[in-house]
This record gives C-alpha cells, structure tokens and sequence, in this order.
C-alpha cells in the first residue's frame, strides 16, 4: 500500500444554473489486489459527503467508485464509456434512485503513484436533479 497525494476536482454543469466546481487536496492510498488497482481517499466538506471514504477499483476502460460512512454508504456508481449505470444514492433522507451514462472515462494511474483519472458523465437523480459532472484526480 502506497501513501500518495491526490488532487480531486470537479464540475457540475447544470441546464438554468451556474455550473459549480470544487477543488480539494487529500491524502489517500493506492493499492493492488488480485491484479487490479485501487484508490482509496477520504472526502471533505467540500464534495459534500464528509466523512466519508471513497474506493476507486480502477480496471481496463471501467472505474467503479464506492463511497463508505455517514451520507453515503453503499453508494456505487460504475463508470464504463457509453454505458448505463443504474443504481441508489444514498442520502441522510433515504436512498434515492439515480442513473449515470458515461460519456468519458480515462485512466493512466501506475503502480508508482502517478497519473490521472478523467471522467464525464450524465447523470439523473429521480425526480431531483439533471446534470453533467466532468472528475479530474489527479496523484501527485
């Protein structure tokens, strides 16, 4: 398990609205098991789920993101470039359905703690929310 430092940024583009970005710095582990690479970190106040520890499983051309703790356990999201993800956000009020579609998703994080993840995807939380999120993290 590797120490690393991960620059996490991310924007929300909404129809009717300003879009709304955030940026925040955290220290995090990269890991493999069983020949597949893993991210792990701990979300702050500004991504909106303190916390919270988020698992990136990061495999060829798909990045499943998994949340765990307060606000957001259980939450899973499986991004896979122009692929449907359908599934629950869990929130402090309940679990409310969402739906993802991918229309982008990068990554070329090593072993050695460098790179970046890239991710661009539609995103629908029933009957709450419409909108586009573009991630960047970054391992520094």
């Amino acid at each position: 398990m590797k120490d690393v430092m991960i620059r996490i940024k991310g924007k929300q583009i909404r129809r009717d609205q300003d879009d709304e970005e955030m940026e925040f710095v955290t220290e995090g582990k990269l890991y493999r098991r069983n020949g597949t690479l893993y991210l792990l970190y701990d979300e702050t106040e500004l991504s909106g789920v303190p916390g919270c520890q988020t698992r990136l499983r990061l495999r060829d051309g798909e990045i499943q993101m998994k949340r765990f703790g307060e606000g957001a356990d259980g939450t899973e999201i499986l991004f896979e470039k122009g692929k449907r993800y359908t599934g629950f956000f869990d929130t402090p009020f309940g679990a409310i359905e969402m739906e993802v579609l991918t229309n982008k998703v990068d990554s070329n994080i090593s072993e050695d703690g460098g790179g970046n993840i890239d991710i661009d995807y539609d995103i629908s939380l029933k009957g709450l929310a419409e909108g586009r999120n573009v991630l960047n993290i970054t391992l520094m």
